[in-house]
């Protein structure tokens, strides 16, 4: 499937209302039908201003974080659209990706039934 990666760049402490950023956008994407986020602490980066921000050890207030979404065109747009409505300041990009899904979910069929121990159950 061809759509878009939005990555979203905040800091830890960043707040908008009640919650941080990554809350707010989190439960955006949530609420928009988005399936699937990362969140990436960092250790360190340099703001569009040009501020050095950093995780300290015993402080994590200041640490770097990427919200990261792989979205469909349509959910692009409206997750864009609902961060501009809720008037929220966060640096992003956003660029063409192809994704999708490889493989097995390694999901067992929902007839089968296994115990604790991995042994099959009768």
């Amino acid at each position: 499937m061809n759509g878009y990666q939005l990555t979203f760049y905040t800091e830890q402490n960043r707040r908008h209302g009640h919650h941080t950023v990554t809350e707010w956008l989190l439960h955006e994407a949530k609420q928009l039908g988005i399936h699937g986020a990362t969140v990436i602490n960092c250790a360190e980066g340099t703001g569009h201003a040009g501020a050095h921000h950093v995780a300290h050890m015993l402080m994590l207030t200041d640490q770097p974080v990427q919200i990261i979404l792989a979205v469909t065109e349509d959910e692009a747009d409206r997750m864009l659209d609902a961060v501009k409505a809720g008037h929220v300041h966060v640096f992003y990009t956003r660029s063409p990706v192809e994704f999708g899904v490889l493989g097995d979910d390694g999901h067992e069929s929902a007839t089968k039934h296994f115990s604790l121990f991995h042994r099959r159950a009768h």
